[in-house]
């Protein structure tokens, strides 16, 4: 029994001290490295994917949808047919002007386009801005939301990961490009046939002043993005109207009687109180551009009026957007 005991013991010695070596090949302080090691590598990780990572990819991805939103807008037939009377208007005017002025240049800018060819181009605005301009612009923006949800692809687009505030937002730009791109249209093609068929020189204002051609050209740019500011306050209202209904039709054509009626009001001399809240009533203070000097005053409070219109608008359209079940 005792050598079975010391054989035991020998043995049990023996397999302790065959086993001490393999406890001491892995001390503590290396699990603690192994368990503190990662630890302290992913806040690092962490910091630089925030820091970027998501960032970019997130802004890539904006900009992705924002550039197919502008494609799909300018490769729909309709809205190219649309941009193309933009562009043919312009020439039209000039074309009638030339055939029945016999250069006889009036005092209104319709009767100074015989005598100068740019000012065809604010002949132009002063033609389309009561009723092709916010008609073209009101298609667009009226189409942006009920237009998805009568295709049924609204459900689609939440799908992304850009949420329903980014997507309204991103529409909304798609309309501000496409209001910029029929402004800066009119122009172009008003400032071709005004080359073409009238002379070209120093341009007189309404205001009497007579300034160079290159200012003129300035002052048009003014103009472009003065008309543009506009458009895009109407897009934010048709946008908000696009956001109540899944008809696009319905859309656009409440827009339009918007348009419509204020017009009508701010004829009416009865009403003369309501005109500064009507945003028809600021369309035409861009003429302010052809006075000397520039009568920044009237058009700036037409730039205050068109950032309420977006800013009324657009919360509207956000709070209903944001809150409605899509079903389409």
């Amino acid at each position: 029994m005792s050598v079975h005991e010391n054989g035991t013991a020998v043995n049990g010695t023996a397999v302790s001290e065959a086993r001490s070596p393999v406890r001491e090949e892995v001390p503590p302080s290396r699990h603690a490295e192994a368990r503190t090691a990662p630890q302290e590598e992913r806040p690092s990780d962490h910091a630089t994917a925030h820091a970027t990572g998501p960032a970019p990819s997130h802004l890539r991805h904006l900009t992705r949808l924002l550039a197919s939103e502008i494609g799909l807008t300018f490769r729909r037939p309709r809205n190219l047919a649309m941009l193309g009377v933009l562009a043919a208007v312009p020439v039209l005017v000039g074309v009638a002007v030339r055939i029945a002025s016999d250069g006889d240049a009036g005092g209104s800018i319709i009767g100074q386009i015989a005598g100068n060819g740019l000012m065809l181009t604010f002949a132009a605005f002063v033609v389309m801005m009561p009723i092709v301009l916010p008609l073209t612009v009101a298609v667009v923006a009226g189409d942006a939301i009920a237009g998805e949800a009568a295709q049924g692809t609204l459900r689609y687009l939440l799908v992304a990961p850009a949420g329903r505030t980014r997507l309204l937002a991103l529409k909304y730009a798609n309309v501000v490009v496409f209001c910029l791109a029929a402004c800066a249209l009119v122009a172009l093609s008003a400032l071709a046939a005004g080359l073409v068929l009238f002379p070209v020189g120093p341009v007189t204002l309404l205001s009497g002043a007579t300034i160079p051609a290159a200012d003129a050209l300035l002052r048009v740019g003014v103009v472009v993005l003065y008309t543009t500011a506009g458009m895009a306050a109407l897009g934010a209202v048709a946008l908000a109207v696009s956001t109540l209904t899944e008809a696009p039709i319905g859309a656009v054509a409440a827009s339009v009687v918007l348009v419509v009626v204020s017009q009508v009001l701010s004829a009416i001399p009865q009403v003369a109180a309501v005109r500064p809240f009507l945003l028809t009533s600021w369309w035409g203070a861009f003429d302010g551009a052809l006075r000397a000097p520039m009568a920044f005053d009237q058009m700036g409070q037409g730039l205050l009026a068109f950032a309420a219109y977006v800013l009324v608008f657009g919360s509207v359209a956000w709070s209903r957007f944001t809150s409605k079940d899509i079903t389409a």
